[in-house]
């Protein structure tokens, strides 16, 4: 049985979402604000949590930041703000999805169920290292290495990297990048693609020519066999 935790500091949210996702057969755990989420994610581990912006003691935002010094966990991040501001930060952070409330649970176990579909779909039968030069990627640890040293990828960079790879040599447009990776309903553009290369390059270093830019189409991953 997956895992859910919900944290938001309003009880009948809380109580919408655990109806609806046990009805769907998750397990679900409580948390009424940031802090006691971070302490729970210590404690345990959680498939995907749905983590609200706006609470007490700890913002969601910091909340996030906190969460992913600890674990790499699916989040999607809740709020009654819709600017783009936010949901470029929220990606940026490593979110995996952002809804907007007032919210339909049918529609948020359904960003649910496909996020978790996605990242078991993205770690099945795939425990071979990749090798690129002085680049190497553990799929099923999901950690990069540059030159013997590993480095620190945000979940969703992580995600990025290794589709371009998945996909090498092949051209890849914005928008398919976008639809594969964030999913099929995610409030952006291209600017979050440019952001999270710009990322990559810099983890990449000595080879971060390998992320090639196609002006005009995308990018691809560009590297010997």
């Amino acid at each position: 049985m997956y895992k859910l935790l919900v944290v938001d500091d309003e009880p009948k949210i809380r109580e919408v979402i655990r109806e609806y996702a046990e009805f769907n057969g998750y397990e679900v755990t409580e948390a009424g604000d940031g802090m006691t989420a971070v302490g729970l994610c210590k404690l345990n581990d959680y498939d995907l949590i749905i983590l609200d912006i706006m609470m007490p003691k700890l913002d969601g935002f910091s909340t996030c930041k906190e969460i992913k010094k600890i674990k790499d966990i699916p989040i999607i991040m809740l709020s009654a703000r819709g600017e783009e501001y936010d949901k470029l930060f929220g990606f940026e952070l490593g979110i995996d999805d952002y809804v907007v409330k007032p919210f339909s649970p049918k529609e948020l176990m359904a960003r649910v169920n496909v996020i978790i579909q996605r990242r078991n779909a993205s770690t099945q039968n795939k425990s071979d290292v990749l090798k690129f030069k002085g680049l190497e990627i553990n799929i099923a640890a999901r950690t990069v290495s540059v030159d013997g040293t590993r480095v620190e990828l945000t979940p969703k960079e992580y995600d990025l990297l290794f589709y371009l790879i998945e996909n090498r040599n092949i051209a890849l447009s914005r928008d398919k990048l976008l639809s594969d990776i964030w999913g099929y309903d995610f409030f952006g553009d291209d600017r979050t693609i440019d952001t999270h290369i710009k990322n990559l390059r810099n983890a990449l270093g000595p080879y971060r020519d390998m992320i090639v830019t196609l002006r005009g189409v995308g990018y691809k991953f560009e590297a010997d066999e």
